[in-house]
């Protein structure tokens, strides 16, 4: 992600997050730590073929080699295609890059789709967050993945890796 998909990505991120959006301004804050060679953070876009922003994602990382996903989304119309995978796969090699020993997240307690695709990428929950969404009445749900934990594939007939988490 650079400076030029702000617009964009906000306009996705209000769509689909209308109470809790992040504003540009946070935006732009997690942008200055993900250049250059002191880069603590990993901010990614998704675009279709006609170059609309369809998700985007973003890592933080700690200097105790924590990463922590700060945001994971898909379009609606993207919701199911695998592009919710592919997002969390270049996080989660981001954090391999940065050298992460665990990455944290947290998903809505309401959202049981993000979660089985969390676990099948090796996260798995370690606590909770009350009233962790807005407007304060949505628990989170605390995940961990330790780094090298493996994927699980999915049961036939189920959802597979390529489910989306929105």
């Amino acid at each position: 992600m650079r400076w030029w998909h702000i617009e964009p990505v906000l306009a996705l991120e209000r769509a689909l997050f209308p109470e809790d959006a992040w504003s540009a301004g946070m935006f732009w804050s997690e942008l200055a730590h993900a250049r250059g060679p002191g880069a603590t953070h990993h901010y990614t876009v998704a675009e279709d073929p006609g170059g609309r922003i369809v998700g985007y994602a973003g890592l933080a990382t700690t200097v105790d080699g924590t990463g922590d996903v700060q945001t994971i989304a898909a379009a609606p119309e993207r919701q199911g295609s695998g592009l919710g995978t592919r997002l969390l796969t270049d996080l989660l090699a981001a954090a391999t890059a940065f050298e992460c020993h665990q990455v944290l997240l947290e998903v809505r307690v309401d959202n049981p789709r993000a979660q089985r695709l969390y676990e099948r990428h090796g996260f798995v929950p370690v606590g909770l967050r009350r009233g962790y969404y807005q407007p304060g009445d949505v628990d989170a749900l605390v995940m961990r993945r330790e780094h090298g934990a493996p994927t699980t594939p999915p049961a036939p007939g189920g959802s597979g890796p390529d489910s989306d988490p929105s």
